[in-house]
C-alpha cells in the first residue's frame, strides 16, 4: 500500500467522518496513522468531522472543506481515509472530489477499497471510475430528454424553464438514483419541494 511511502518525507494528511455524535473516529485514525509512520510518511494534518452524514454538501462539513482548502496550497501530499464513503455518499461527491485532488497533483489512499492514486492500479481504477461517471451522467442525460418528451406529450407542465433545467432533472434523477428520497434531494437542490416532486414523478 502506499507505493508513495516509500519516499520517507511523504505529507500525509487523514481525513475521518463518522455520522452520528454517539460514533468514534478514534479507530479509523488510529490504523491509518500507524500505516503513515509504518511507511514512513509524515503526518501534517487531521481532519475530523464528527456528527455529519456523507449526504451533506462540502459546505456542511467543515473539516472536508478546510481539507480542501489546505489541498490547494500543498500542504501536504497525499490524503488518506478509510473508506469512500467517508468521502461521500454520491458518486457525484466523490468524482469531484477525485478530481480535485488529480488537478492539484496530490494523491489519494482509500484503505478498504485498496484505492491508492499513486500506483499505476491505482491511476487506473481512477480512471475506471471517472469513465464509469461520464456514463452515468449521459445515460441520465438521454433519460432527462426522453421524460421531457413524454411529459410534453402527455400534456403535462414542466413548470418555469429556469427552475427546471435539464442540469436540475439530471441531478434530482442522479440522487433519485441512488436511492435518495425526497426530503433528502430537496434539501441538496435550490427548488421548492413541489418542483423536485415534479421532477421526480415524471420518469
Amino acid at each position: 500500500m502506499m507505493s508513495a511511502g516509500g519516499e520517507k518525507s511523504r505529507r500525509v494528511a487523514i481525513y475521518s467522518r463518522v455520522s452520528t455524535l454517539d460514533q468514534s473516529s478514534e479507530n479509523q485514525t488510529s490504523f491509518l496513522t500507524e500505516i503513515v509512520a509504518r511507511n514512513g510518511g509524515r503526518l501534517v494534518g487531521l481532519y475530523v468531522d464528527e456528527g455529519v452524514s456523507g449526504s451533506k454538501g462540502r459546505d456542511k462539513r467543515p473539516e472536508f472543506d478546510r481539507l480542501c482548502k489546505d489541498m490547494v496550497p500543498r500542504k501536504f501530499d497525499l490524503v488518506m481515509v478509510w473508506d469512500v464513503s467517508r468521502l461521500g455518499r454520491s458518486l457525484q461527491h466523490l468524482v469531484e472530489f477525485l478530481n480535485d485532488v488529480q488537478a492539484i497533483g496530490c494523491d489519494l489512499y482509500v484503505h478498504q477499497q485498496g484505492l491508492d492514486t499513486s500506483t499505476p492500479s491505482g491511476r487506473m481504477m481512477f480512471q475506471m471510475v471517472g469513465v464509469v461517471s461520464e456514463f452515468e451522467r449521459s445515460m441520465i442525460s438521454e433519460r432527462v430528454k426522453l421524460g421531457l418528451r413524454r411529459a410534453k406529450a402527455s400534456g403535462k407542465k414542466l413548470g418555469q424553464p429556469s427552475k427546471m433545467s435539464d442540469e436540475l432533472i439530471q441531478q434530482v434523477w442522479l440522487l433519485q438514483d441512488q436511492g435518495f428520497g425526497l426530503k433528502h434531494i430537496t434539501a441538496q437542490m435550490p427548488v421548492s419541494r413541489s418542483t423536485i416532486y415534479k421532477i421526480m414523478n415524471m420518469r
